[in-house]
C-alpha cells in the first residue's frame, strides 16, 4: 500500500478558521482560546499533545485522539506551527513551543523560506526546508520509511498541498464557536467534495468531526 498523506485532528472555527490573528510568544492562536477551539481534545482520555496525563472521556473523541500516531513516520508543518516568528532567524537557542519532549516522536520538516540547521529534542528532529510541496512531500515520505506523513498544520500549509492534490485524507474537527478572522482553512468542507468522500459525524462534546479520502 502506498503512503498516505493525513490531515489528523486538524480543529477550525465553525467559520472556518484554524487560528486568529494576532500570533505571538505568549499566543500560538493569536485572538483565539485555545482552551475553547480545542476543549473536545482536552477532555478526552489519551490526548498525545494537550497534555499527558490519563483519565478524561472516552468514545469518539477519544477514538480520534489515539489515532494520532497510528502508522505515522514523518510530520510537515509551517513555520507557524512551530513558532511565531517571521523573516530570518534572529535565536537559534529558542527552539520551539513543543518543549524538550515534542509529542511528535518522528521527523518534522518546517516549511520556511530561512533555513537553520537541524536539531533534536528526544526522539524528534526537526528539518528545516524550503521548498514547494511536492518537494518537501518527496523528503518527508523517505523519512517516514514507508510508513504514512502527518500534514499537520497549520491551515495555510493545509491549502497549499490541498491546492497541489496532494492530501490523501483529512479529519477536520468542527468546533462550535466563531473566530471571524484569522487563518481559514475554508468557507464551507464543501469545497472539497469535488475531490473527496465525506463523512459528517457529530459528537456529545459539541464538534463535528469531518472526515475526507479521495474519490
Amino acid at each position: 500500500m502506498s503512503q498516505l498523506l493525513r490531515v489528523q485532528n486538524f480543529t477550525v472555527s465553525s467559520d472556518g478558521f484554524g487560528a486568529g490573528e494576532g500570533q505571538s510568544l505568549e499566543k500560538p492562536f493569536g485572538h483565539a482560546d485555545p482552551g475553547n477551539l480545542l476543549a473536545w481534545a482536552f477532555a478526552t482520555d489519551h490526548p498525545p499533545i494537550y497534555r499527558s496525563e490519563p483519565g478524561g472521556s472516552r468514545g469518539l473523541d477519544d477514538y480520534f485522539t489515539r489515532d494520532y500516531a497510528r502508522n505515522i513516520g514523518a510530520e510537515i508543518m509551517g513555520r507557524n506551527k512551530f513558532g511565531p516568528q517571521r523573516g530570518p532567524w534572529q535565536d537559534h537557542e529558542w527552539q520551539g513551543w513543543w518543549g524538550d519532549e515534542p509529542p511528535f516522536h518522528t521527523p518534522v520538516f518546517v516549511m520556511t523560506h530561512h533555513r537553520r540547521p537541524s536539531f533534536t529534542l528526544s526522539d524528534t528532529t526537526f528539518h528545516f526546508v524550503d521548498g514547494d510541496p511536492a518537494a518537501v512531500l518527496a523528503q518527508a515520505k523517505e523519512a517516514a520509511q514507508g510508513r504514512d506523513v502527518r500534514l499537520g498544520g497549520g491551515a495555510t500549509i493545509i491549502r497549499q498541498f490541498l491546492d497541489a492534490d496532494l492530501v490523501d485524507t483529512l479529519h477536520v474537527a468542527v468546533a462550535p464557536t466563531k473566530l471571524g478572522s484569522g487563518a481559514r482553512l475554508w468557507e464551507s468542507p464543501d469545497e472539497l467534495l469535488d475531490r473527496f468522500h465525506q463523512d459528517a459525524v457529530p459528537s456529545p462534546s459539541g464538534v463535528t468531526h469531518h472526515l475526507f479520502w479521495r474519490k
